[in-house]
């Protein structure tokens, strides 16, 4: 990590590479965390109406607990352990591909950083846009729920976006998006770590993938409970 987190050689190519790395790790993915984030939304949705069986308890509180669910918990660490599966993955598998057909070498031979010119782009790209990304997921999360009141007779839409309005706290954002540009660091430091340290060839690029996504994982959920002692206690 001390090699990956040096000046890059060239600003000039790491911006190049930044925002290639925005379009291949983020843009892409956005299509599979919007359906996620909306069928999510919904079933969070549908489980608090059913379970509301007090007539003492509003129907708002379906939002309400929409709302909290998406932002606290499902958005920034349902959708990160998503995308460590796919991101992970491909971070993992194209560094291993380059080590085992030698072309990690061959940019050593040309004085070339190679954990800097191939990792830290990835890396900053994946804490800048995944912000982005789980906004947007908590948005399509919100928009399920909603979807809801409108073909079911479960509750109304004003109570449900009542709901949503009720007892806001503007730091439950932050505490989201903290957690986010985590796992986003998590995520691409692991599998580019896996990656960067393959020796053989197909079998071992393939068993580097599986090793970045389930380290991956493992530490967005211990990191996960960490920042929620420490941001919410």
């Amino acid at each position: 990590m001390l090699k990956v987190f040096r000046k890059p050689d060239k600003m000039q190519v790491f911006r190049r590479q930044f925002f290639i790395e925005i379009n291949n790790l983020g843009v892409e993915s956005l299509g599979i965390v919007a359906v996620i984030s909306v069928f999510m939304g919904a079933v969070v949705a549908i489980q608090t109406a059913y379970n509301i069986d007090s007539p003492l308890i509003p129907l708002k509180m379906v939002g309400f607990t929409v709302r909290q669910s998406v932002i606290l918990e499902f958005s920034p660490t349902i959708i990160s352990l998503i995308l460590a599966g796919k991101v992970g993955s491909r971070i993992a598998s194209e560094i291993g591909t380059m080590r085992v057909t030698e072309q990690i070498d061959a940019l050593e031979i040309m004085g070339i950083n190679p954990a800097n010119y191939l990792i830290f782009p990835k890396v900053t790209a994946a804490m800048a846009f995944n912000p982005v990304i789980i906004i947007i997921s908590m948005g399509f999360g919100l928009v399920g729920g909603w979807l809801v009141s409108v073909f079911t007779n479960l509750y109304t839409s004003h109570e449900y976006i009542d709901g949503i309005r009720s007892w806001f706290e503007g730091y439950t954002i932050i505490y989201a998006l903290i957690k986010t540009v985590v796992f986003a660091y998590l995520i691409t430091s692991i599998s580019g770590f896996m990656g960067f340290i393959v020796k053989g060839g197909a079998i071992e690029v393939g068993a580097a993938s599986t090793k970045a996504v389930v380290w991956s994982s493992i530490m967005i959920i211990l990191f996960n409970l960490i920042l929620t002692q420490l941001l919410l206690s």
